[in-house]
């Protein structure tokens, strides 16, 4: 039996790697060091499909209806805050795409990757100290564990089966290759 709030918390780690990663990437090719181009072209998609269309589809899909049904006017202030910063960082995610291809635009994709790193990093700040407790002391243990097997649903459903773990193998070449 597992926690659907501990799963999104350990995703929230996955992501701010990934987030390190892409810094370390950056800090790179805006001292002039060779980056290889498709290295960040992987992390970008990366974040893409594990952090905004399986993590952010999560909570978006089966979490934040959830939170919700039990109260809606505790619940929608803060939900929709949310919300409108998955949808800032899917439009930095796009920068850091459009500037990747045909050609890398340096100063593009700098603009782009620093600005949805700092979003992000504070995002899951504020998803840890607020709203996820806020979702521990709405939902019982029970409701959390059926969000959990909900979760591995959409997963599978969304991201196709053993995605997930070729995503993190993905990551951990990344890491190995752009260590602290």
């Amino acid at each position: 039996m597992h926690n659907a709030i501990d799963t999104l918390r350990q995703e929230h780690d996955t992501i701010a790697l990934a987030l390190k990663i892409l810094s370390r990437m950056d800090e790179r090719i805006t001292a002039e060091q060779i980056t290889d181009i498709q290295d960040l072209s992987t992390v970008t998609d990366f974040l893409k499909a594990f952090g905004d269309t399986c993590h952010h589809g999560k909570e978006e899909r089966v979490l934040f209806p959830a939170m919700q049904a039990e109260d809606p006017a505790q619940t929608q202030a803060p939900i929709q805050r949310m919300l409108d910063e998955h949808a800032q960082g899917r439009q930095h995610l796009a920068n850091m795409q459009a500037a990747l291809h045909p050609e890398l635009k340096l100063v593009e994709f700098h603009e782009a990757a620093r600005a949805y790193t700092t979003l992000l990093l504070a995002h899951i700040d504020k998803e840890n100290t607020i709203l996820f407790p806020m979702a521990d002391r709405l939902l019982t243990v029970k409701q959390q564990t059926e969000l959990a097997q909900a979760f591995d649903v959409y997963e599978d459903k969304v991201m196709g089966p053993g995605q997930h773990d070729a995503m993190h193998a993905e990551l951990k070449k990344l890491r190995a290759k752009y260590p602290n």
